[in-house]
């Protein structure tokens, strides 16, 4: 028999907490606190209860009106954008950027975005920086029409820095069967509408990034002419959310589809919902490209290609319709306010031809 050890182990003074592990739940709950002033703002009537359930309630007695109700459903974050905002201490604006990434993917059908949830995950709970984020997305979704029933906040000590975090949403829309819109829907000499996005919106940080930072140095308070602003301000520009603007286009005029512009630029996107043995041919020189894409390219040595099919190069949402209703198209979404021109149309494809073709050169 071995002999025991004369050593005791040692024993800690107290004994383990959730708070000495690094989890603070006070804090959880002041953010919680400090958040209901704007998820109470981000609502709808079919909303039912208030904050601080374990789940989200939505009257779905609302979708008897249709005759057969599609439930559309989508998820997304903002990806490295959110190093931006941590770096710049700025937290209000990164949740308008994930709304729009989850409700214009919903819109893209012809959905009407109902409701979203929320997940931030930091490293520490700081409530005001918390209650910060959940003002942008309770802002987001009032842009968007749709409601905030609920949401997560967790706290990962030891897997994030303190001031580390990463947000990510669900959206819940709905819209009648016969009225989905997509490839099937689109026809030769339909014509392709562009709409201007705000800026690079929530997509291609991570080039961005590496250009702007590691390969050229800049800093974050830079004041950069071409942008009148600071290169932080630029960064962080929210991205345009187009959902209401999408719905009240396809009840003006005829809509064959949508695509939402996001991570593999418009070529990638819009190949998406163009049927086989058709093709897209944009012309760049329909529109100038914000003077935030140049610099990337200039600064990073970026091939357009490369910048193309990472980037949205000023391009946020596209409509195909019919040619006969651009023309009321564009006066819809001006009306709106939206910035929309004809970029391109729909023609036959032949042979091993790209689902989508850029031509031209971009306007100067």
């Amino acid at each position: 028999m071995p002999a025991e050890s004369s050593a005791a182990a040692p024993r800690p003074d107290t004994g383990a907490s959730y708070a000495g592990a690094g989890v603070d739940i006070e804090a959880g709950d002041l953010a919680v606190e400090l958040m209901k002033e704007w998820v109470r703002k981000a609502t709808r009537p079919e909303v039912v209860g208030g904050l601080g359930g374990f789940a989200g309630l939505f009257d779905a007695s609302a979708l008897k009106r249709y005759e057969r109700p599609l439930l559309a459903s989508a998820t997304d974050g903002v990806g490295t954008k959110v190093d931006i905002a941590r770096r710049m201490g700025v937290y209000d604006t990164i949740g308008q950027d994930l709304v729009g990434m989850v409700v214009d993917d919903l819109v893209v059908c012809g959905a009407e975005p109902l409701f979203m949830t929320d997940y931030i995950c930091v490293g520490k709970v700081h409530p005001e920086r918390v209650a910060a984020i959940v003002k942008g997305i309770a802002e987001g979704c009032v842009l968007a029409g749709c409601a905030l029933v609920g949401g997560e906040t967790a706290e990962h000590p030891g897997l994030l820095a303190a001031d580390d975090f990463d947000v990510a949403g669900a959206g819940t829309g709905v819209v009648e069967a016969d009225q989905v819109l997509g490839a099937d829907r689109i026809r030769t000499g339909d014509t392709v509408i562009a709409m201007a996005s705000s800026g690079l919106h929530s997509n291609g940080y991570s080039l961005v990034r590496h250009v702007l930072f590691d390969r050229a140095g800049w800093e974050l308070d830079r004041e950069v002419a071409e942008f009148g602003r600071t290169l932080g301000e630029e960064l962080l520009e929210p991205t345009k959310i187009y959902s209401l603007d999408c719905l009240a286009l396809a009840r003006t005029a005829e809509v064959h589809a949508f695509s939402h512009i996001t991570g593999g630029g418009l070529a990638n996107n819009l190949a998406r919902v163009v049927p086989d043995g058709l093709r897209a041919t944009v012309d760049r020189s329909t529109w100038t490209p914000g003077p935030v894409f140049d610099l990337v390219g200039r600064l990073g040595g970026v091939e357009r290609l490369e910048l193309e099919k990472t980037l949205n190069m000023g391009v946020g949402m596209v409509a195909v319709v019919p040619e006969a209703s651009a023309d009321v198209a564009l006066t819809a979404l001006a009306d709106r306010g939206v910035d929309a021109w004809v970029a391109g149309e729909i023609t036959e494809r032949g042979g091993d031809a790209e689902a989508v073709a850029l031509t031209g050169d971009y306007a100067s």
